[in-house]
């Protein structure tokens, strides 16, 4: 190899040094992430650090990314990882270019930052523990050869012009073979990550029972009818996501286990097939996001299959001085919800079907928690595995460090769905229509007003159950010009909505929804 005359290093070599360091860190990344399918399924580097990252961050933040991103914050934070891990790889080549091992150093911390990420999850496994260390290495190992390769190109222009093209050809051969294994091995691991797979084929082989216990008939009086009105019961692949979990836990039926532990007289274990052989029972539920704004759509309203919690608790027989169920996720996340909610009289379920079909992957496949009456964040743990009797005092769950409020019950609010904010309508009879909440408490009425004028009673959809949101509309007559339209509703025990408005930090958002219309001729 020519050797490279001292002195600083040519500008143009900056570029092709970075993207020296991208390609090294990317194949290593996209190796590792292949190896991870492999070897560790449920964890790899990547979900390892974005789930640190998930954890870290204030709970401001993760409202803001909530707020601009909606369910698709999670492919934010990821193609954001990329382009952190993309900036520090092209950093890494330039400066192993300018001074050996340099760069290899940054890629070391790399693969130290992975390795604490992995330490904690709830997933981590030796093998978990051992692919951030082995991409660290193949990372060091492919930059410091495509630094070489390029040192060689550029050393030999300065000697030999005949050297130079055939050690430019190697440099770029070499480049654009570590970018193509990066693109189409990406690719090949976005499918074989996380064995999402064979737990769509598992879940293709769950035959529902048939409901010991069927929901009740939707009402006929219980959809308004009003074009642009958002479905009355949501289907699956609308319905909103929201949690923690940065890749689909992908659980097999056949091995899942749930176990009830803590302040009980007798520990209990519980099988996918024991669970299917008990009497469930069908509700229509609608569950909510504590992260929802006010007027925003993390709610919605499923048919859910389940066989209630509180017969699981009771086999188990919670010990004086219990007051909480800390149930836990696959991936380590929790929620504390209230023990007396789970043992009343409410459809608490350990849900296994949705809308007449298995959990869907990413809403807790193959069991999930669905509780009425509470915000997500303390009661509607995916991929669930355990269920510890607890207390307030001894126990938290993911969020209530973090700043969130500990039983998280679900306010009464209410939405303008037609017309959409700012939208142009015609003057004269201008229809309006939306939905009303308060789980567990039912509505009682629902209100407008315009320009803070009267409230206006709207008619109101014959609710499913109280554990349900409602559908109402109103025509109001208008002249052109502009207007600003409020909603409010009222449970059933005569609670009207809270007027001020708030953040959803720490216990959910209140206020009234609001939107401007403009009434042309």
């Amino acid at each position: 190899m020519p050797s490279v005359p001292p002195g600083p290093v040519p500008r143009h070599r900056v570029w092709p040094a970075a993207a020296a360091g991208a390609v090294a860190v990317g194949s290593a990344v996209v190796l590792g992430e292949l190896l991870a399918g492999i070897f560790s399924p449920a964890l790899s580097p990547m979900t390892a650090v974005g789930g640190a990252v998930i954890d870290a961050v204030p709970p401001g933040m993760k409202d803001w990314a909530v707020a601009l991103f909606g369910t698709a914050d999670k492919l934010a934070l990821l193609a954001g990882m990329a382009l952190v891990i993309a900036a520090l790889a092209a950093m890494a080549g330039i400066v192993e270019d300018r001074r050996r091992f340099a760069g290899i150093a940054i890629v070391g911390l790399f693969g130290l930052v992975g390795l604490a990420a992995v330490l904690t999850r709830a997933q981590a496994s030796f093998n978990a523990m051992a692919l951030p260390v082995i991409t660290a290495v193949i990372a060091g190992a492919l930059l410091r050869f495509l630094i070489r390769r390029l040192q060689e190109w550029t050393g030999s222009e300065r000697t030999s012009d005949t050297e130079a093209v055939p050690a430019r050809r190697r440099f770029l051969q070499a480049l654009a073979g570590g970018a193509a294994f990066t693109v189409i091995g990406g690719a090949l691991a976005s499918l074989w990550r996380g064995a999402a797979a064979a737990a769509s084929e598992a879940r293709s082989r769950v035959a529902l029972p048939v409901p010991a216990s069927a929901a009740p008939p939707i009402p006929s009086g219980a959809e308004t009818g009003l074009d642009g009105m958002q479905p009355l019961v949501t289907p699956n692949p609308d319905f909103y996501r929201i949690d923690t979990a940065l890749t689909v836990p992908a659980l097999d039926p056949d091995t899942w286990v749930l176990k009830v532990t803590g302040m009980v007289d007798r520990e209990v274990e519980l099988s996918f097939a024991d669970l299917v052989a008990k009497p469930l029972i069908e509700r229509h539920v609608t569950i909510a996001c504590v992260s929802n704004e006010v007027g925003g759509d993390l709610i919605g309203n499923a048919r859910w299959l389940g066989w209630p919690v509180r017969e699981l608790l009771a086999l188990a027989g919670p010990q004086p001085g219990a007051d909480m169920v800390l149930s836990r996720s696959t991936d380590g996340w929790t929620a504390g919800t209230p023990l007396e909610v789970l043992t009343d009289n409410r459809d608490a379920l350990l849900a296994v079907g949705m809308n007449g079909e298995p959990l869907p992957l990413e809403h807790g496949f193959p069991v999930r928690l669905v509780v009425p009456g509470l915000y997500g964040y303390v009661s509607a743990t995916k991929w669930v595995t355990e269920l510890k009797v607890t207390r307030f005092a001894d126990d938290a769950g993911y969020w209530t460090p973090r700043g969130w409020s500990e039983r998280g019950p679900i306010k009464t609010s209410s939405r303008i769905d037609v017309p959409r904010d700012g939208r142009g309508v015609k003057a004269g009879t201008v229809m309006f229509g939306g939905v009303a909440w308060a789980q567990h408490s039912g509505i009682g009425k629902v209100e407008l007003r315009v320009n803070r004028g009267a409230w206006q009673q709207a008619e109101l959809g014959e609710g499913i159950s109280v554990d349900t949101w409602y559908q109402w509309k109103v025509g109001l007559e208008l002249a052109a010009g502009q207007y600003e339209v409020q909603v409010r509703a009222t449970d059933l025990t005569g609670r009207a909505q809270d007027e001020q408005r708030r953040p959803p930090a720490p216990d959910g958002a209140t206020g009234f929804h609001t939107i401007r219309v403009d009434v042309q001729p």
